[in-house]
């Protein structure tokens, strides 16, 4: 999987309508929530796309401590469901969690997590914090990864 990491002003309008649509497909459709993916968050965010043969089929959303949250925070992790079981989720977070590194010197991140994924975030070193609660429907936990989490 190719990874680009781009903020959103470096974007291609291709890349954008690919990342939109990804997200439509996923967190609309698939999940069945209806729910205002579009934002004005995008413009802040470093953008996260991993692409196989010119399809978008993994994607995050960063941001820095301090630009909507206390802490850098990862969202909008999606992997399209015709490619799943192929390792992009862990290689997006993994990507992901460098960018952040690099991008904003900060090894402290805090996510929210769609609880039935608490796992594969834990597997990254995310650790829970606080009790499970309602976004937009779906179960949702703090999670929360530090420079002590392995």
């Amino acid at each position: 999987m190719e990874i680009k990491v781009k903020v959103y002003q470096d974007l291609a309008i291709d890349e954008l309508y690919a990342m939109m649509a990804l997200r439509a497909a996923v967190f609309v459709v698939e999940q069945n929530c209806v729910y205002q993916d579009l934002d004005y968050k995008d413009q802040k965010a470093l953008h996260v796309m991993g692409w196989i043969n010119g399809k978008l089929v993994a994607y995050t959303r960063l941001f820095g401590p301090g630009d909507y949250f206390d802490q850098a925070s990862i969202g909008r992790v999606i992997v399209s469901m015709d490619q799943r079981g192929h390792n992009y989720g862990h290689q997006i977070m993994s990507a992901s969690i460098n960018a952040i590194t690099q991008h904003y010197k900060t090894d402290r991140i805090d996510i929210s997590a769609q609880t039935y994924l608490e796992q594969f975030y834990t597997a990254h070193g995310f650790l829970p914090s606080g009790e499970e609660y309602l976004e937009d429907g779906i179960p949702h936990i703090k999670m929360i990864k530090t420079g002590n989490n392995p």
